[in-house]
């Protein structure tokens, strides 16, 4: 049975100068998109991923990672938007990296696609009514 999770890797500093990820395509043939990252070799790093493949090989990718030292976490938040606050300004469209915004022509207003969301944030500091929330 094939999975596809978002995840969010933590790397501690003694990782972030080693080819972990690079494992898991070639270990276990998961393949993986990036959605963020912010990894500088000497520092603490963050990946925020969509891993997929075989749920067996999934299951030891995930192993793999945890023996290497990265923690770990499900992608159990999510980002969404009040629709009694939205006023549809436009100000989340500009912010988003990955176009979960846009403006429908006809209606004017703003839409949002919360499956292209890769829970960045920048929409929730961005909104001026503050109708994009996070929930957990």
């Amino acid at each position: 049975m094939k999975v596809s999770k978002k995840i969010v890797l933590h790397f501690p500093q003694k990782t972030t100068d080693k080819p972990i990820v690079s494992g898991l395509i070639r270990q276990y043939g998961l393949e993986f998109n990036i959605l963020k990252a912010s990894i500088s070799p000497g520092e603490e790093g963050l990946m925020i991923m969509e891993l997929s493949g075989d749920q067996k090989e999934y299951d030891r990718g995930i192993r793999y990672l945890q023996s290497a030292g990265v923690e770990i976490q499900s992608l159990s938040q999510d980002v969404t938007r009040n629709e009694e606050r939205c006023t549809h300004c436009g100000a989340c469209i500009t912010m988003c990296p990955t176009r979960a915004f846009s403006l429908e022509k006809r209606t004017r207003k703003v839409a949002f696609d919360n499956s292209k969301c890769i829970v960045c944030e920048l929409c929730v500091r961005a909104c001026p009514p503050r109708a994009m929330e996070l929930h957990f």
